[in-house]
This record gives C-alpha cells, sequence and structure tokens, in this order.
C-alpha cells in the first residue's frame, strides 16, 4: 500500500517536472571572439515560455508571467518593438493583455533581464455586451 503511494507521488513529481521543462525552453547564446580585432560578439536565440499574465500595468516597463502554478511569477520587460497579437494572428494594443490570460511569450536574455519581442495571447478577449430592457404596462379602463 505505501509503496503504491509513493509511486503515484514520484509519478506527479516527474509530470510537474516534464511540464515545466516543455514550457520553459532554454536559450542559446554564442559568444565568438575576432581573432584580429579581439571583439567579442554575442548572440542570443528567441526562447518561448508558455504560462499565464500575472501582472501588467501600462505605467510600467515590464509584465509578470508565470510558466506553471508551482513557479513563482518572473518579470519580461518589453519596449516599442514588442509585438502583441491574438488567436488568429493579427496585431492587437495593450489593451487586449490582462491579469489571469494565457499567452505565449517569445524573449531574448539581455544580462539579468528577460526582453520581450512577441506575446501571443491564447484567447481573444471578452466582449461584455449590455443589453436594457424597458417593459410598460398600460391598463385601460372601461
Amino acid at each position: 500500500m505505501k509503496q503504491i503511494r509513493l509511486v503515484k507521488i514520484l509519478a506527479a513529481v516527474l509530470a510537474v517536472t516534464v511540464g515545466t521543462a516543455v514550457a520553459q525552453q532554454t536559450t542559446t547564446t554564442t559568444t565568438s571572439v575576432d581573432p584580429v580585432t579581439g571583439t567579442k560578439t554575442t548572440e542570443s536565440s528567441t526562447v518561448t515560455s508558455q504560462g499565464t499574465i500575472v501582472n501588467y500595468a501600462p505605467s510600467s516597463d515590464y509584465i509578470t508571467f508565470r510558466s506553471t502554478t508551482e513557479t513563482a511569477p518572473i518579470r519580461y520587460y518589453y519596449d516599442k518593438t514588442t509585438t502583441i497579437l491574438d488567436p488568429e494572428g493579427r496585431t492587437v494594443t495593450w489593451s487586449a493583455v490582462r491579469p489571469d490570460e494565457p499567452a505565449t511569450v517569445y524573449y531574448v536574455r539581455d544580462g539579468d533581464r528577460m526582453i520581450v519581442r512577441k506575446i501571443i495571447l491564447s484567447k481573444p478577449g471578452t466582449v461584455y455586451e449590455k443589453k436594457e430592457t424597458t417593459t410598460t404596462t398600460t391598463t385601460t379602463k372601461p
């Protein structure tokens, strides 16, 4: 009985570990030195992370993003070149970004910062339509 419970716990831990590994890929950074000039060149590839936008404030220069519910939120910085796309691939404005919205973030590492190049929202923004109905009852006396 205890062995079965232990196997279930280990299976759950393995599933969380594999899920985290799939959700965040590693970045590849290549540094080369020119033998003639001695100039260092560093190239970074774009990394993808899937998860949920935790917080976004228009007055800040970053979003807080969480790849899984078990991990702590991470700051991803954005700039004027950051593109936001809806699920159909159309460019949208920052007003479409909402907390607790699933998304995929494409970023590059710049030192200790992650700079967002593109955000793809996983579901379209919700539009609420307010309808008002007025009913008037009139009674006539004979």
